[in-house]
């Protein structure tokens, strides 16, 4: 049977015979990155619920239950789950709204409010931070993300086979920005905290921001969130701009003990180098969505991306080597930037 009619089916067994299930409106709400959709249900009354259709084989909800708990806990906005058959893979969850970050953010005037919630609510998570909840992101971890790099970007989109002198100066930095990230104190990590997977939400904090797509959360360096945040591959912000956002959190994680350095400069370097590993992996990433997912979207996304990537390799001398290679790929002159 196919999954929306298994969908519809299930929707039924909850809502009758309170509602008729030819009464209630089932509209695609969004889809992402993975084989997940979401559904947004419009009961007779006006009221609304999301489904979440994560197929079993593909996808598994344990983790976006378990998770979503956990934030709760720390007093964060994310999705009530209502009723769920995890079996079947699917979950009926409270609708935080139609308005993203990336929507709101179109009005430049609201970013300091949005981003200050978004702020508040990321060190609310890495407050209620404990080792042994969530999987941890360690060099395994990192590196195949980092593989994405060569094995998709390159290779695949470029149609590029690195030789040697290629994959050794990939081999050196790639090490040179694991040693780094695996060093950065440990927190919660959502992973992909960014415009499109914040809801702007009427009220503050902790109202403001609902948060989505966090199921793939784990604990690792401190400055990966703040990476997705500020350095959106959606949005793209002035360096003052982003820079003011990020002092700002720097200051509310030490007012409340988050284990960031005392020194900005080393805060911001550590910001920098981590941004860098999740470019690549991005890179990787949505190379992989278009070439084997038939997902072209995201192909205008790529040069934001790039450009915080060559950006920070200009500025450390342990990753020029990478920016003299993109250098050579993109066939670009290197930018002027603030250097520290």
């Amino acid at each position: 049977m196919p999954r929306t009619a298994l969908l519809r089916d299930w929707v039924q067994t909850l809502f009758e015979p309170q509602f008729p299930v030819d009464e209630i409106r089932i509209e695609p709400a969004s889809v992402d990155a993975s084989f997940r959709r979401y559904f947004r249900i419009t009961l007779p009354d006006q009221r609304t619920r999301i489904v979440m259709d994560a197929p079993p084989e593909k996808e598994d909800c344990h983790p976006f239950v378990n998770i979503a708990s956990l934030f709760h806990e720390a007093g964060v906005h994310v999705p009530q789950i209502i009723a769920q058959d995890l079996a079947q893979g699917f979950l009926l969850l409270t609708d935080l709204g139609t308005i993203t970050y990336l929507s709101a953010l179109q009005d430049r005037r609201t970013a300091p409010r949005l981003y200050r919630d978004a702020s508040r609510a990321l060190v609310a998570i890495q407050r209620a931070s404990r080792s042994g909840v969530l999987p941890d992101y360690d060099r395994s971890l990192l590196g195949r993300e980092l593989a994405l790099f060569p094995d998709w970007y390159l290779r695949q989109h470029l149609g590029l086979t690195p030789d040697a002198k290629m994959q050794n100066t990939l081999d050196a930095v790639f090490a040179a920005l694991l040693a780094n990230n695996l060093k950065q104190p440990l927190v919660f990590v959502h992973r992909d905290y960014h415009s499109r997977n914040l809801m702007a939400i009427d009220g503050s904090f902790p109202a403001n921001p609902g948060i989505l797509d966090f199921q793939d959360a784990v604990y690792g360096p401190v400055t990966y969130d703040l990476v997705s945040l500020y350095r959106d591959a959606y949005i793209e912000w002035p360096e003052d701009q982003e820079l003011d956002f990020l002092i700002r959190y720097w200051e509310d994680a030490r007012q409340v003990g988050l284990p960031v350095h005392a020194d900005f400069h080393d805060f911001y370097r550590d910001y920098e180098w981590m941004g860098a590993q999740r470019q690549l992996k991005v890179l990787g990433i949505f190379a992989r969505l278009y070439h084997r997912d038939g997902k072209q979207d995201y192909l205008k996304d790529m040069p934001l991306v790039m450009r915080y990537l060559r950006r920070t390799c200009e500025r450390y001398k342990e990753l020029r080597p990478l920016a003299r290679l993109l250098d050579t790929l993109e066939q670009q002159p290197a930018e002027v930037a603030y250097t520290f």
